[in-house]
């Protein structure tokens, strides 16, 4: 099969179990020692070939008994109802990072690391995301409820602020840091409150982000 070039650009947030700035980030273990995961975009600009996939929504689950370098995860894509079935096809693919180099970016990386690969679901994805605010609000009924806010200084209440920096990063170059939490009941299950989030703007593509 030809290799298809692929790109989504807009806002995106991930939720993860770690504590505020993840360990991950900085080539450390978890926190706890395993990694589970909820991110979710909102596609401002986008597409696979020649599909379109502009203002739609898509959500990757993820649940790693260890470190995610070590395997052995498992991982499911909810993908926007609204999607038609070539963009359904067209999302699929791009959330398990098909057509990448191995190790440009962290979907292609991800997908690599999960020996289980749950298929897809669309359904309605209801997302808000606002970047410079640090907040975010995910919704997929029945299945998912996610909800980022500023970490707030533990003393007086006030918004904390801090970002993560990484110029060769496989997802983001620099992000905003938050406090997320996230109930998923499906196959991928999840449960964490007020852990690490971090939220993005940027263009992601089959020949790793856009620096």
């Amino acid at each position: 099969m030809p290799k298809i070039d692929w790109s989504i650009k807009g806002p995106h947030f991930a939720n993860c179990n770690c504590d505020y700035g993840c360990p991950c980030q900085f080539n450390a273990l978890p926190t706890d020692g395993t990694c589970r995961a909820v991110v979710a975009w909102h596609i401002d600009e986008g597409y696979f070939g020649d599909v379109r996939l502009d203002g739609l929504h898509a959500v990757n689950t993820y649940a790693w008994p260890g470190p995610i370098h070590k395997g052995n995860g498992a991982m499911q894509s909810i993908i926007d109802e609204r999607a038609d079935s070539r963009q359904r096809e067209a999302l699929a693919a791009i959330l398990q990072g098909e057509g990448a180099d191995p190790g440009v970016i962290m979907l292609q990386v991800y997908r690599a690391m999960c020996s289980t690969l749950h298929e897809p679901l669309f359904k309605p994805v209801h997302l808000e995301i606002d970047v410079e605010a640090r907040k975010a609000k995910l919704t997929v009924p029945g299945l998912i409820e996610s909800a980022v806010e500023p970490i707030r200084n533990p003393v007086t209440g006030a918004e904390h602020r801090a970002r993560i920096d990484l110029p060769f990063g496989k997802e983001f170059n620099l992000a905003e840091i938050a406090s997320g939490t996230t109930k998923a009941t499906g196959t991928v299950a999840l449960a964490f409150t007020s852990k690490h989030a971090h939220l993005v703007y940027n263009q992601m593509t089959s020949a790793g982000p856009v620096r």
